[in-house]
């Protein structure tokens, strides 16, 4: 059996853009995305902390260095520019697997940058 299991989180980071007319997903800074594990393509969970909004989309590559987070097409009519929101990915692993699995937590400054 498989179970799903939280994998990577980018917690409390600010959406920077919204754009509507883009085919989808959300763009996120590549420095993010190395230090929470996500990579392009990956499926993710999207908490607005602002309006209780939970959206799953995919991850495309921003920028790095950038802060960006951008939420796009359908996404952007979910979050406000300024929005604190929280990025969840998960994976599939076995139960033995998952027994010692840590998962990869970003807490991001105010201006969306990777802290130590």
């Amino acid at each position: 059996m498989l179970l799903q299991i939280f994998k990577s989180k980018i917690h409390r980071v600010r959406v920077t853009e919204a754009n509507l007319n883009y085919v989808g997903s959300i763009t996120i800074d590549e420095d993010l995305m190395d230090a929470s594990g996500l990579i392009a393509g990956e499926r993710v969970q999207i908490v607005n902390n602002n309006n209780g909004e939970r959206i799953e989309t995919y991850v495309i590559k921003g920028a790095r260095g950038t802060g960006v987070i951008c939420l796009n097409g359908a996404a952007a009519r979910r979050a406000e520019i300024g929005d604190l929101v929280i990025i969840i990915g998960y994976g599939w692993m076995t139960p033995e697997e998952a027994a010692n699995f840590e998962p990869k937590v970003v807490f991001p400054d105010d201006n969306n940058r990777v802290t130590a």
